[in-house]
């Protein structure tokens, strides 16, 4: 399989903090390998991702870029497929299949999602419009359900390399263990953040 990377455009630190951070945690979560925002320059905003990276494991990356266009031309110019996820888009069952074909075969995809009003100029630059249902929704469902449908749901059974914290399942309460340096558990009692 190839990467994946978000393109969050927009962000706006007094109104899109949580936001931006939800679609970040998606994108983590969901099994793309970085996230490129753009907008108003947040560093607290990076370095609670990178926290998040830290304590839960995964390659994934976050950073700021000042120009969307460039950063569309670059992976137009690498060969990536450029999917923008809009309400107005093709929806998404009648293009999945040959996106996650052309994934399947090789092509990194650069998935946009927006933040404030979209340019149209992007509607232009992207290969794929693609809608999650033809509604008003958010960009953080958009891009789980987007992901989700794209990996068959294997995204789910992920292992996170290099994790310092780990969720064991259970139908009752929360356990979290603690990981050492091998992935191996420090304490099997030990619970909490």
């Amino acid at each position: 399989m190839s990467r994946i990377t978000v393109l969050r455009l927009g962000h706006r630190i007094a109104r899109d903090k949580r936001v931006t951070t939800h679609v970040a945690l998606v994108a983590r979560a969901y099994g793309a390998h970085e996230i490129i925002i753009t907008g108003d320059r947040d560093d607290n905003l990076i370095r609670r991702i990178e926290i998040i990276v830290e304590k839960w494991g995964g390659p994934f990356s976050a950073r700021f870029e000042d120009n969307w266009r460039e950063v569309i031309r670059r992976f137009k110019e690498a060969g990536a497929a450029i999917i923008h996820l809009t309400m107005y888009g093709v929806n998404l069952p009648d293009i999945i299949d040959e996106i996650r074909r052309i994934w399947r075969d090789g092509k990194d995809l650069l998935v946009i999602v927006g933040g404030e009003k979209v340019p149209g100029e992007v509607y232009g630059l992207a290969d794929y419009n693609i809608a999650v249902g033809n509604q008003p929704h958010s960009e953080v469902a958009a891009l789980a359900t987007f992901l989700d449908w794209l990996q068959e749901g294997e995204e789910l059974r992920r292992e996170f390399s290099n994790a310092k914290l780990k969720i064991i399942p259970s139908p009752r309460g929360k356990k979290v263990i603690r990981l050492g340096s091998e992935g191996l558990p420090i304490n099997e009692d030990d619970a909490g953040h």
